[in-house]
């Protein structure tokens, strides 16, 4: 299995590495499609693999190279961080959710297969997350850091995380909110997931000192909150074949965006000032953080 860590690499090779050693690790770790039930594996397989930047994969590798860290726990926290992803996508596409029919350039998986398959592919994804996570080598990690991730994992997955980001996104359609709120439910809905993929990449290498946890802390706070402002940003400006996924939905469900609450061009400059913040935040790192600046760049000037 590729490691992705090669530190000689430009940047786009690298993040084709990493992308090729996710999906390497994704397919060995996901059920066979030809192990019952069928249908069920082969509807996991299709939504997971073949698709996605693979955003919060790659920061966990990005991460993963300030602490030398282990490469057979990267390749399974990364994986664990994509299936959390992966089937929050499937279960957010649901008609009973924000009804979609598109996702990484083709149909969602309610639209492939059907809604109870979608469901029990969310729920599956997820709990596979946590299998992958729990099979980190021991000789490798002391268990007490072992089990602080996974602990790091559930927490960004649940009420205080995503899905009570997501809950309250629900709540939010047709309401004014405040900027401080839309921040708010982004830290949860998006932030948390992209904080958990940085810190456990780190601690895929060893245990975080505070200030070195704090420096994370800022620079994924400033990624995680740049990431949604250019989603914002892109669901206003782009098409649905450059997104692959339904363009201008946000504002056809009446949702409270940056774009609706600050105007266009404020939140274009908004995003560009979180990139100066991640990469004022990786200071203290010096030039190991590289990877992570380059991330920076690419969540901000990304096209899609």
């Amino acid at each position: 299995m590729k490691t992705g860590l090669d530190a000689a690499q430009d940047f786009s090779a690298w993040t084709r590495a990493v992308q090729a050693s996710v999906e390497e690790a994704l397919d060995a770790f996901l059920p066979p499609a030809d192990r019952e039930p069928h249908k069920l594996h082969q509807a996991m397989r299709y939504t997971t693999l073949g698709g996605g930047k693979r955003v919060r994969p790659l920061l966990a590798y990005a991460a993963g190279a300030l602490f030398d860290a282990d490469p057979s726990a990267l390749a399974r926290v990364a994986s664990a961080v994509e299936m959390i992803h992966v089937y929050s996508l499937v279960h957010d596409d649901m008609p009973c959710m924000d009804d979609d029919a598109l996702r990484r350039g083709k149909p969602t998986v309610h639209v492939a297969y059907d809604e109870a398959t979608a469901l029990l592919v969310g729920d599956t994804l997820q709990a596979q997350a946590f299998e992958v996570v729990a099979g980190l080598d021991v000789a490798a990690l002391p268990p007490a850091r072992q089990l602080t991730m996974v602990r790091l994992l559930a927490q960004a997955a649940g009420s205080n995380g995503m899905c009570g980001g997501q809950a309250i996104d629900l709540d939010s359609v047709g309401l004014a909110l405040t900027r401080e709120q839309l921040e708010r439910m982004h830290q949860l809905k998006t932030g948390a997931m992209l904080r958990v993929s940085v810190l456990l990449g780190a601690l895929a290498g060893r245990d975080l000192a505070q200030e070195e946890l704090q420096a994370l802390d800022a620079y994924s706070a400033a990624v995680g909150l740049a990431f949604q402002v250019v989603d914002d940003v892109l669901d206003a400006t782009a098409d649905s074949a450059t997104l692959g996924k339904t363009a201008g939905k946000d504002a056809a469900d009446n949702k409270p965006t940056y774009v609706s609450i600050l105007g266009l061009e404020p939140s274009r400059a908004l995003a560009e000032q979180l990139r100066r913040d991640a990469h004022e935040a990786l200071a203290p790192f010096g030039d190991k953080a590289q990877r992570l600046r380059e991330l920076a760049d690419l969540i901000v000037q990304r096209k899609a």
